[in-house]
């Protein structure tokens, strides 16, 4: 692979040209904010707050998706990002039914965090309030679609570590919404092995272990992030 120098918030830096410019910001210590990134697993640019200001592009670009180049300038906070990064916050809250204080995740929410972070004091939106109901058929796990965020993590840590196929994306626009095996419950889903790395992928409170209770859902990524270590080093043969 080939070396390249770009320039990250007045930086110069080198990297591969294959490397998305959010791989290398992290690399360098450079936050950018994001929620569906995954470590070890493709992106998919489904949150759009990485997005960042490259020179002699007018739109903002994705920084999970975008691959470096050769010169290229970046900015990552500038009063624009910070901008709309608090707009896709607020949209994000507004569209589903996100009530923070009786979640299983409240304390551990990354939504909730971010949002923190980013200075979200309120939503300037009204709030769609969806009927979404919640599966509660598996005899381990529950999914409450009133708190997903469509990050799909759940989905490509199912497809790309696990290898089961269980969960999926249906639906467009605000009736998009995570299915199991073509609509079947997911205590029926013949292909899902159990093993909870769609649960340990989830950002928010919309997937958790049953039996949780308020403010008691943490996230442990370390098996998802072993696992996708070992086959890269081919530790075994996956």
């Amino acid at each position: 692979m080939a070396a390249i120098t770009l320039t990250i918030d007045d930086k110069q830096v080198s990297a591969e040209d294959s490397q998305s410019v959010l791989s290398i910001a992290q690399e360098q210590g450079i936050a950018i904010p994001t929620l569906c990134h995954l470590e070890g697993v493709y992106d998919v640019g489904a949150c759009r707050l990485c997005l960042v200001e490259v020179a002699g592009v007018n739109k903002l670009l994705p920084a999970c998706t975008t691959k470096a180049t050769e010169g290229m300038v970046v900015r990552t906070d500038t009063e624009r990002l910070r901008k709309y990064r608090k707009i896709t916050l607020e949209l994000l809250f507004a569209e589903r039914n996100h009530v923070c204080a009786i979640c299983v995740a409240n304390g551990h929410c990354e939504l909730q965090t971010m949002a923190y972070n980013q200075g979200m004091d309120h939503v300037r939106y009204d709030y769609c309030f969806p009927k979404w109901d919640m599966d509660l058929t598996h005899e381990r796990f529950g999914m409450d679609h009133n708190r997903c965020i469509l990050c799909a993590r759940c989905v490509r840590a199912c497809w790309h570590i696990e290898g089961a196929g269980t969960k999926n994306v249906a639906g467009r626009g605000a009736r998009s919404h995570i299915i199991t095996d073509m609509f079947q419950p997911w205590g029926e889903a013949e292909s899902c092995t159990s093993c909870g790395k769609c649960v340990m992928a989830c950002p928010t409170g919309a997937l958790f272990e049953r039996g949780s209770t308020t403010g008691e859902m943490q996230r442990d990524r370390t098996t998802l992030e072993f696992i996708v270590t070992a086959r890269e080093k081919k530790q075994w043969i996956a």
